[in-house]
């Protein structure tokens, strides 16, 4: 199963570093089923972030193929990436474009990570823009049997 990933941008009052309340709007991404999930499970992330109240803004279909985090990384950048193929019947070539979410700490680690993340497609491809993304955090599916589960 793909995953689909939700866009969720909240707004709520947030504590500053000099103890400053400041209202603010973050965009966060997690991957549910549908639009409902999407709203329960960022209910949830936020109500375990803050003890302030908070507004969801807007949910909407992200249009990423793959999320890809790095350690020691603290930026999201959107990196598209165009798929290279030759078209059998015109014997020209053929893009696909896709678009990747890389962790990185700036533009050219996340061409590096971005390289990395598409090390095990076969083909030729490009990677024509990367872009800072307004993604503050990740929320990825856990169901618990990922990895480790040795109830077998």
């Amino acid at each position: 199963m793909s995953e689909i990933w939700f866009e969720c941008k909240v707004k709520y009052r947030k504590t500053q570093d000099t103890g400053e309340q400041k209202i603010t709007t973050e965009t966060y991404l997690l991957d549910a089923v549908s639009y409902t999930e999407a709203e329960s499970r960022i209910s949830e992330e936020m109500k375990a972030y803050t003890s302030e109240e908070f507004r969801i803004m807007n949910i909407k279909l992200a249009n990423f193929s793959e999320v890809h985090p790095f350690e020691n990384s603290d930026r999201w950048f959107k990196s598209k990436v165009s798929l290279i193929a030759m078209d059998e019947e015109s014997g020209k070539e053929k893009k696909t474009n896709i678009y990747l979410l890389v962790q990185a700490n700036d533009v050219k680690e996340a061409f590096e990570n971005t390289t990395q993340a598409m090390e095990e497609t076969m083909g030729d491809y490009s990677i024509p823009s990367i872009t800072e993304s307004p993604i503050l955090d990740v929320f990825p599916y856990f169901s618990g049997e990922e990895e480790g589960d040795s109830r077998e």
